[in-house]
């Protein structure tokens, strides 16, 4: 995919205050709490901010990561046998996979549920084929407005990566699913953005002779399979796949996770950048990783999530012993 920002950069102020995160690797900051990683009313206030600039022209101009991300989760729920008629959104943004899910004739009922109001609103009714309900709430706090095993399916597209206590959100929507319910998410991580973190480690530590804690620590996808697990789930699937994005220059990747709403929210982070080290990154940037047609690449790498709530009439394996067929004659 390539992206090519239709205005241009006068200065290097706002992302030298508007850092860019998403990316893995390095030690999060001291944390108050073992899961106070990210601070929430931050990312709140970012994703606000995110919405309404310039009336939300900017966020609807990158909203094509999300949407790129959605189609790829579409394609996974179609192949369910059972769409279900009842959804529930998590972290649904403007509902990028809202509106999706909306096209099928499936779905009854569907619900939008974000902690950024701005976000949660940006749309209107119209643009959705059928009319969504949305409720202002933090995902961290899902069972504080939705009830125990009501649920018959609940999606996620690229919110799950800034909450603090991941196992217990899953926990949470496990809990929040009906017996046999489904849950399909997706969220950033891996290695997501190396280039830019590699080049901003060596700007740093030519320039000020250390590197300071500016992004943001994202599950590993060899994880991932396993916090399914101890959450409940069972018929697990995860993959991952990466999403490659041209732009013209760094400071047009980073003036778009800015108007993502994707900015360093990470405890304890230093908002300012100097000048010196932007420069410095952007150099190094285009030497490490530049195209031969002038541009940078960018790599997010996604990991799709798919897991269902025990029930008595799923599918079990059969007791060790008793299969009638060798493996050693098919073989």
């Amino acid at each position: 995919m390539q992206r090519f920002p239709l205005r241009s950069l006068r200065s290097t102020a706002p992302f030298r205050r508007a850092f860019a995160s998403v990316a893995s690797g390095a030690p999060p900051p001291q944390a108050t709490t073992p899961f106070e990683v990210f601070d929430r009313q931050a990312k709140r206030r970012q994703k606000d901010r995110a919405a309404v600039r310039e009336d939300g022209a900017q966020s609807r101009i990158t909203d094509y990561l999300r949407t790129e991300v959605a189609d790829r989760m579409f394609e996974r729920f179609e192949d369910l046998r059972n769409p279900p008629s009842n959804i529930l959104d998590l972290s649904s943004s403007s509902g990028h996979l809202t509106k999706l899910l909306t096209t099928l004739e499936s779905t009854k009922d569907i619900r939008m549920i974000d902690m950024s109001e701005k976000s949660l609103w940006r749309d209107a009714d119209s643009e959705f084929d059928l009319t969504p309900r949305r409720t202002v709430l933090d995902e961290e706090a899902l069972l504080s407005a939705v009830d125990e095993s009501s649920q018959d399916c609940i999606v996620s597209n690229m919110g799950l990566h800034w909450v603090n206590d991941l196992p217990g959100v899953l926990k949470q929507i496990q809990r929040a699913l009906k017996p046999d319910g489904v849950f399909m998410g997706s969220m950033i991580g891996g290695d997501t953005l190396f280039e830019l973190r590699t080049a901003l480690q060596l700007a740093e530590q030519e320039r000020s002779g250390g590197i300071s804690p500016r992004v943001s620590p994202m599950a590993d996808p060899s994880d991932a399979s396993n916090l399914m697990g101890r959450a409940g789930f069972s018929l697990l699937t995860v993959d991952v796949e990466d999403v490659k994005i041209n732009y013209p220059s760094m400071w047009e990747l980073m003036e778009d996770l800015r108007d993502m709403g994707e900015s360093n929210a990470v405890l304890g982070r230093r908002p300012f950048v100097k000048r010196d080290v932007l420069l410095a990154a952007d150099a190094i940037y285009k030497e490490l990783h530049g195209l031969e047609d002038g541009t940078i690449p960018a790599t997010f790498q996604i990991i799709f999530l798919i897991g269902w709530k025990p029930s008595p009439n799923q599918p079990k394996p059969l007791p060790r012993g008793s299969g009638q067929t060798s493996l050693k004659d098919v073989l």
